[in-house]
Formats: structure tokens, sequence, C-alpha cells
């Protein structure tokens, strides 16, 4: 189901993270090169949050350890089977929808 979770003027710059609450969930979402995407904000490592975090190489960076997420499949890269959840996003008018 898609559900908004903030308007376009809400949204990160470009190279920026920023976190937002849905219900009970913290969603990262990221703007790489002004592709966005949107991914659990809860870095597995040790629970960091991402949406604190800083855009390096094209990865999402947790601000507590340095940890990097790609963005596309929520891998880490320390570990690629440690993994965040991703989930779709989209525009639609000046909402942001993600599909939780």
């Amino acid at each position: 189901m898609w559900t908004k979770i903030a308007t376009k003027s809400d949204l990160p710059g470009d190279g920026e993270a920023k976190e937002f609450t849905l219900e009970e969930k913290a969603v990262c979402v990221a703007n790489i090169d002004g592709v966005l995407s949107a991914m659990d904000n809860v870095c597995v490592h040790r629970g960091g949050p991402l949406g604190q975090g800083v855009i390096l190489d094209g990865k999402v960076v947790c601000p507590w350890h340095g940890w990097m997420y790609d963005p596309k499949t929520g891998a880490a890269d320390v570990n690629p089977d440690a993994r965040v959840q991703v989930y779709p996003i989209k525009l639609e008018g000046d909402d942001v929808l993600v599909e939780i």
C-alpha cells in the first residue's frame, strides 16, 4: 500500500539523506544525483539512524560507525548479506509516497 511520507519541499537536497516517520516506522530517504531512494532508517550494525548520515560514493553512510549502504539493494558494504529493507518510492503531484 502506498502511503504519503512527505511533500516535495520536505525532501533532502541532492547528496543528502533525511529521516521520516511513518506511523511507528522510521524511514531514510536519500537523494543521490537527483534519484530518490527509501530504506529502513535503522543500521543493522548497532541501530544507528541512517537518515542522519551522509552520502558518500553513492552510498548512505551511518553516522555512528560508518557502515555504508547501497540505496538500491540495501546491502552493507562490509557484509553484503547484512542489509536494510528498501522500499519503493514515488512522487505524485506534491506528495512523496512509499510502499511499505
